[in-house]
C-alpha cells in the first residue's frame, strides 16, 4: 500500500469517528442538559529512515461545547437551570460527577436526587435535604433553599479546576479529573430546565459534509485499488 492510501485511510478513520459523534449529538438534541461534542483533528508525521516523511491525520481528542442551552420554563418546584459557567455536583456509585441536567425530585429520605437516583450535593458537598413537611419551597439564584422564610440549605454550583481534564460519562455527566471548585458567576433559575445546546440543523448539515468527504475518500481508495490491480495484471502477462 502506497503513501496516498495510508493518508486516505487515516482520514477515513477520523471522518468515521466524527460521524459517530455527530449522530450522538443529533440523538441527544432533546436531552435536558446535554452538551454538544466535537472532534479535534490533528496532524502527526510518520518518519521513516531514508524515506520521505508521511503526514497523517489523528482524531483522538473530543471537545465539549460550553455554549448556554435554551431555558425552558416548567414551573417544576425542583426543576433547576444554570445560567453561566457552572455545574451541579451529584454523588454516583462511581464518585462525584458534574452535570447540567437539573431535573430533581425528593427521594424517600428527603434528599434531592436525579431521575437515576443520584444525590444532589450542596455547597459543602453534603446531600441536599428537603423536609417532607416543608411548605412553599423557594430557591434563590445563589442556590439558597428556603421554606416560608426559613433557610434550609444551599445547592452547590461547581466547575472543574482544570477544564481540560473534564471527561464525559453517561451522556450528561462529567468527571473532573483535576477536582472541582465553586463556580464564580453562575446562577440558578427555579422552575426552568436547560435544553440541549445541540443545533440539530447544523449537525445534520455537518453530517452531510462528512458523508460526502468520506465518499470522496472511498472513491480515491477504489481508484487506487483498481490501478494496482491493472499493474499486477500487466506484470503477470
Amino acid at each position: 500500500m502506497d503513501a496516498a492510501a495510508y493518508v486516505t485511510l487515516s482520514r477515513q478513520s477520523g471522518l468515521m469517528q466524527e460521524m459517530r459523534v455527530i449522530a450522538n449529538n443529533i440523538a441527544n438534541s432533546a436531552t435536558t442538559g446535554f452538551r454538544q461534542e466535537g472532534v479535534i483533528f490533528s496532524e502527526y508525521v510518520r518518519a521513516i529512515p531514508d524515506q520521505p516523511s508521511l503526514s497523517m491525520t489523528r482524531s483522538q481528542v473530543r471537545n465539549t461545547s460550553q455554549e448556554q442551552g435554551m431555558l425552558t420554563q416548567t414551573n417544576g418546584r425542583f426543576d433547576l437551570a444554570i445560567q453561566g459557567d457552572g455545574y451541579f455536583l451529584i454523588e454516583t456509585p462511581a464518585g462525584e460527577r458534574l452535570t447540567r441536567a437539573g431535573s430533581f425530585t425528593p427521594n424517600a429520605q428527603g434528599d434531592l436526587v436525579t431521575p437515576e437516583g443520584h444525590v444532589l450535593l450542596d455547597a459543602g458537598g453534603a446531600p441536599v435535604f428537603v423536609p417532607p413537611d416543608a411548605g412553599d419551597i423557594g430557591i434563590a439564584s445563589d442556590g439558597t433553599i428556603s421554606s416560608n422564610g426559613r433557610v434550609m440549605g444551599q445547592i452547590g454550583l461547581f466547575q472543574p479546576i482544570d477544564p481540560l481534564t473534564m471527561q464525559r460519562e453517561d451522556g450528561v455527566m462529567f468527571r473532573a479529573g483535576s477536582g472541582v471548585e465553586p463556580a464564580g458567576t453562575a446562577t440558578i433559575l427555579q422552575g426552568y430546565l436547560e435544553s440541549s445546546n445541540v443545533s440539530a440543523i447544523l449537525q445534520v448539515s455537518r453530517m452531510i459534509e462528512v458523508q460526502r468527504a468520506y465518499e470522496a475518500g472511498q472513491n480515491l481508495l477504489n481508484a487506487e485499488d483498481e490501478r494496482l490491480r491493472n499493474v499486477i495484471r500487466t506484470l503477470v502477462r
